[in-house]
């Protein structure tokens, strides 16, 4: 009987490992959010308040590195928009990170410095 026991607690341990594995993603949460696969934002544009800021939520493991301006086809065009507050953040594989508090009406853009084509639109109200 205890070895039908253990083996029972044993193999439910392992299902709770295999269903943990199974869902992936990042759970982190905050105001704004916006998450990124390996290659791309899933929202090309956000609309936020002023004083608001943005939640950037990496859901793999490929980090990123996000910064002022856009990609022009496969050239990377670092930008200073007036307002927009100066980003230079890493997000590692599974993180987190903030961008702002944004205290001016306008529409910004941000980008990932290591993933041709990962550009995003932030438009403040």
């Amino acid at each position: 009987m205890k070895k039908l026991f253990g083996a029972f607690i044993l193999c439910s341990l392992f299902a709770v490992f295999i269903s943990a594995c199974a869902v992936g993603g990042n759970t982190a949460t905050g105001p704004n959010p916006v998450h990124m696969d390996s290659t791309s934002f899933t929202k090309l544009s956000i609309t936020i308040k002023k004083g608001e800021s943005v939640t950037l939520i990496n859901d793999e493991a490929p980090p990123h590195i996000i910064a002022n301006g856009t990609w022009n086809d496969s050239t990377p065009k670092p930008a200073t928009e007036a307002g927009a507050p100066k980003t230079n953040i890493q997000v590692d594989g599974f993180g987190s990170g903030k961008v702002g508090p944004f205290n001016t009406a306008g529409t910004f853009q941000l980008y990932c410095t290591v993933h041709p084509g990962m550009k995003m639109t932030v438009v403040v109200k």
